[in-house]
């Protein structure tokens, strides 16, 4: 495969404490040519945890970008790579959890950040309070363990929480964990979520890596004034006419490219190959 002759045979540190690089590396290495080495004893948790201990500073994008540029600060490298998963009720469709994976990578030799991203429903966050060790099994079994991990607390709020037990994949860990928190709880609850960092959860990691197939996507793609990588959607115009009553709708219409090296930019309509939107989508057919 043609790798782009910005990455070939740089190496790249990745900004990770959580095996993340089992997801990342396979793909930037194939498809970019790049070597993708971890940064050893990186603390990624001062940037925020899943389980509240630590809350992430700004955005998720912002979040992000500390990890890499922290990570460039500890090295002498100029190319970094690290990614940040967000997990939330879907926008539209509330009463299920969705995940927003995005892999970054910055460029100091030719000052450039490009940002991977995937949006999911396939993700198995959830969380429950218990009273009872086969409660706990009913959940973990809806929840994919032991392949996937959980997390045994006093309390969702870690500020209240005596113990937080992570990392729990195993049925003798989970008794253990679950009748701990029990016998000690003055409430005789035990709060149970699912451990979403990426080495206990392979869903997620699944979501990482196709992130990371949309960041090289994302760098493949060049302005076609100045050829610099990362040429991507900026900006998403809505307003999909209806196919009924040719409506505008919130679907979008047009998207606009552009390029953060030389600023040239590019229109770009019915980027989902559909000139009209299905009328389920109208709020005047559809009210």
């Amino acid at each position: 495969m043609k790798h782009n002759s910005l990455f070939t045979n740089r190496i790249a540190v990745l900004a990770t404490m959580h095996q993340k690089e089992r997801a990342i590396a396979p793909i930037l290495e194939a498809d970019l040519g790049i070597q993708v080495i971890v940064l050893e004893n990186f603390n990624t948790d001062i940037f925020g945890t899943f389980t509240r201990e630590i809350q992430r500073p700004g955005t998720q994008i912002a979040a992000a970008r500390l990890k890499a540029e922290k990570a460039l600060e500890l090295t002498d490298e100029n190319l970094v790579i690290a990614s940040e998963g967000s997990f939330a009720p879907h926008p539209s469709i509330p009463w299920i959890s969705s995940n927003r994976e995005i892999v970054i990578i910055l460029d100091k030799k030719h000052n450039l950040e490009i940002i991977g991203e995937e949006f999911s429903l396939e993700t198995n966050h959830n969380h429950i309070v218990v009273e009872s060790v086969e409660q706990a099994f009913q959940f973990a079994n809806k929840i994919g363990f032991p392949s996937h991990g959980l997390v045994v607390m006093f309390s969702e709020s870690p500020q209240c929480s005596q113990q937080v037990i992570k990392g729990i994949i195993t049925e003798e860990q989970l008794v253990e964990a679950v009748q701990f928190v029990l016998e000690n709880s003055p409430t005789g609850k035990a709060h149970l979520e699912t451990d979403m960092r990426a080495m206990y959860n392979p869903t997620r990691m699944n979501n990482i890596a196709k992130a990371t197939e949309d960041l090289v996507r994302k760098i493949n793609s060049l302005c076609p004034k100045c050829s610099t990588p990362g040429f991507a959607i900026t900006k998403k115009i809505p307003g999909l006419p209806c196919a009924i009553c040719h409506s505008p709708t919130l679907l979008t219409l047009t998207v606009i490219y552009q390029c953060q090296k030389c600023g040239f930019s590019q229109e770009k309509p019915f980027p989902n190959a559909s000139q009209y939107a299905d009328p389920a989508q109208c709020m005047y057919c559809n009210p």
